[in-house]
């Protein structure tokens, strides 16, 4: 309780599982497109269960991994 679901407000986690498109391309390095890629993993898997499946969503490399894994939760 006292946590919106959907994810993080200003500064808090974003949670993968939960969250629109509209939040997931808040992200820093996350726009429209990956936002979708992200949604559609999401659907097609049932929803994260780990932060490391991030990996697997197309467009999401080590770089971009290393900068959004401190702001999600799966």
């Amino acid at each position: 309780s006292g946590l919106p679901s959907g994810g993080g407000g200003p500064g808090g986690p974003v949670s993968l599982s939960t969250a629109t498109e509209q939040q997931l391309d808040s992200l820093p390095g996350v726009g429209p497109v990956l936002a979708r890629h992200i949604v559609e993993f999401r659907t097609q898997h049932g929803g994260f269960t780990s932060v490391d499946q991030l990996r697997q969503v197309t467009g999401i490399g080590d770089r971009r991994f290393a900068d959004l894994r401190p702001l999600v939760v799966p």
